[in-house]
């Protein structure tokens, strides 16, 4: 019986190999349900970093860039 599955010539098949993640956090194993994060905690944890400014890039106010906008606009 002939392979039905035969590609054409000019297919080129990708095999991506899902690498194993490590939590951003602590560095452990991820957990498919808290993912990209290995447990509520961390996953907590990272949220309030975000909630607390935690991850502003820091950057300097300019003096007089808001000088051109009326209050009311």
């Amino acid at each position: 019986m002939p392979d039905q599955t035969k590609k054409p010539s000019n297919v080129v098949e990708l095999k991506t190999a899902k690498k194993a993640s490590n939590c951003p956090m602590c560095k452990k194993k991820t957990d498919q349900k808290f993912k990209p994060f290995c447990s509520k905690h961390c996953a907590d944890l990272d949220l309030g970093k975000w909630l607390d400014g935690g991850y502003r890039v820091p950057a300097e106010e300019l003096l007089g860039a808001y000088d051109d906008f009326d209050e009311e606009d």
